[in-house]
């Protein structure tokens, strides 16, 4: 039996929705690195105002290396930087791409994400390595990222920002991220927001459309 899905728009995060991420090896691989004396900065790193500034744009990609540094009391190269930063990336399982692909076939698929600069750079490498492609902006109909729009999840203001972008409301629109933040934030706006918890989640909601 086919499934009806009342929406115009399902807009989909990228961490652990499309995209697999571990944060905890990005930090363990920092641990490695550096003294147990700093292992409890590591564990903060996330929430540093400067990770959240680059998260919004309001940071460029230099000033960020050189912070990571100050931050860990570190001299690593804009490539080490780089990579420490970059090793929570996973693969992209080329079934979430072909789901996309599908369902672009009735539905306006877009992007919305909290990310940066050097992280989408590694991203678009992964994509034109297995899919051929150079950013998803070739896969999708919307790409909406927080460095980008100098705003980022769960604020209200970024989902507002998207409906209004995409010439909509809330109640047309499906939006997919595995935080239950993220997901409240959509909720507040309107917006049907589905928390991804585990791989197969996407799957089984489109099983049947």
């Amino acid at each position: 039996m086919s499934k009806q899905i009342s929406a115009d728009f399902l807009i989909f995060d990228l961490g652990n929705v499309i995209i697999d991420i571990d944060y905890q090896r990005s930090l363990n691989h920092i641990k490695s690195l550096v003294s147990n004396t700093l292992h409890d900065r590591v564990d903060y790193f996330y929430l540093t105002d400067f990770h959240k500034e680059y998260e919004k744009g309001k940071m460029d990609s230099p000033a960020f290396r050189r912070n990571v540094n100050e931050y860990f009391g570190q001299n690593w190269s804009d490539s080490e930087v780089d990579l420490l930063w970059n090793s929570l990336l996973g693969n992209i399982p080329p079934s979430r791409i072909e789901l996309i692909q599908k369902l672009k076939n009735k539905y306006q698929i877009g992007i919305l994400s909290n990310t940066n600069a050097i992280h989408i750079d590694a991203v678009n490498e992964m994509l034109q390595k297995d899919f051929g492609v150079d950013s998803f902006h070739q896969l999708v109909d919307h790409v909406f990222y927080s460095h980008e729009m100098g705003l980022a999840k769960p604020q209200q203001e970024i989902y507002q920002t998207m409906l209004e972008q995409l010439s909509t409301k809330g109640d047309k629109v499906i939006f997919f991220d595995d935080l239950e933040a993220n997901v409240l934030g959509a909720k507040s706006c309107g917006i049907t927001a589905i928390q991804v918890t585990g791989p197969e989640v996407i799957f089984d909601y489109f099983k049947h459309v």
